[in-house]
């Protein structure tokens, strides 16, 4: 994509584990263009997380990138110096993680932790710093911000924390949002609370939305276009509209029917047999198909490729024709 605000090309990662060597991303290529929203769905272990954590130099020291770009305004991000990338972090980019209680500081005031970022950054003096955690505050729909600013975590409720980690996020009114899991543990209420905060936000500051999450009708809900993403890789992409009309990929099919749907009262809900593997050597098959009703020799034999099916929709499978005549 031309005028994509991040373009991810071929990224490959590996962790060291004991003797072994995990393949958790495998060549992994997405875009991002400026003010979209892009979801990045899977189960846990598909590696989702670990692609936009890689991305902003924050793996574990045990994981190392072996292949790929990250290119973020015409800058490759998997290039830069640890302080040339700390600028961008926190400033250009915004990450939401997924555990607010853990991601926050215990022993300092909630207000300072807002403060921190924009005093770090050198986008803002004490007092506007200041005068924006208020602003932020109120924004969030935190009341009596003034009182709330002098308050630690602990004395939050989890969905106002994830408020706070929201604000400390958008403090430099970056231009790409990171919410990795955001609403994971929060109760439904407060989930569609946090999306609905989370779409407005974009609309208002214009700010494009990577949503990490292993709920696909989260992201069929607040995105403009979804990744799934399976065992390190991309096995399907295309936009809401072509999820919603016509998923291609077996493994996108089986998650959408382990989700509830509003009016589907009667329809069953399939959980996904077996579980994914872990990759101790690089795919040369397609990963999914000890779990795939429609797997045949060839998806042991060999890994699929992404192909385009044509609107933006591209599939890795051998046998995405069929598996869309069939269900369709």
């Amino acid at each position: 994509m031309a005028d994509a605000l991040l373009t991810v090309e071929n990224l490959a990662v590996e962790f060291q584990r004991n003797r072994d060597r995990i393949y958790a991303v495998n060549g992994v290529s997405f875009s991002i263009a400026p003010g979209e929203a892009l979801g990045i769905v899977g189960e846990s272990g598909s590696g989702k997380s670990v692609t936009l954590l890689s991305v902003l130099g924050l793996i574990a020291e045990n994981g190392r990138i072996t292949s790929g770009s990250a290119v973020f305004q015409g800058r490759d991000l998997l290039k830069l110096r640890r302080r040339e990338l700390e600028e961008i972090r926190g400033r250009d980019i915004g990450m939401i993680f997924q555990n607010p209680m853990t991601s926050l500081n215990p022993v300092m005031r909630v207000g300072d932790q807002i403060m921190e970022v924009m005093l770090t950054h050198h986008v803002a003096s004490p007092k506007e710093a200041y005068r924006r955690t208020i602003e932020l505050l109120e924004e969030m729909g935190i009341p009596e911000p003034e009182v709330r600013f002098r308050n630690y975590p602990h004395e939050f409720s989890g969905g106002m924390r994830q408020r706070i980690m929201i604000a400390i996020a958008i403090a430099c009114n970056p231009q790409l949002l990171i919410a990795d899991e955001p609403t994971t543990a929060l109760d439904v209420t407060v989930q569609m609370q946090i999306l609905s905060l989370l779409r407005d936000l974009r609309q208002t500051k214009g700010m494009a939305v990577a949503l990490i999450t292993h709920d696909f009708g989260v992201a069929a809900n607040f995105c403009d276009r979804l990744i799934v993403m399976y065992a390190g890789s991309v096995v399907e992409v295309a936009s809401r509209a072509e999820f919603i009309r016509r998923p291609m990929h077996p493994y996108t099919l089986a998650l959408k029917e382990s989700i509830i749907e509003v009016g589907h009262r009667h329809r069953e809900v399939r959980a996904i047999p077996g579980m994914a593997p872990v990759l101790t050597s690089p795919p040369n098959f397609c990963a999914f198909a000890d779990r795939c009703p429609f797997a045949i020799d060839r998806c042991r034999n060999e890994r699929p490729q992404l192909r385009s099916f044509g609107n933006g929709h591209g599939v890795a499978c051998h046998r995405a024709e069929e598996v869309l005549e069939l269900v369709h």
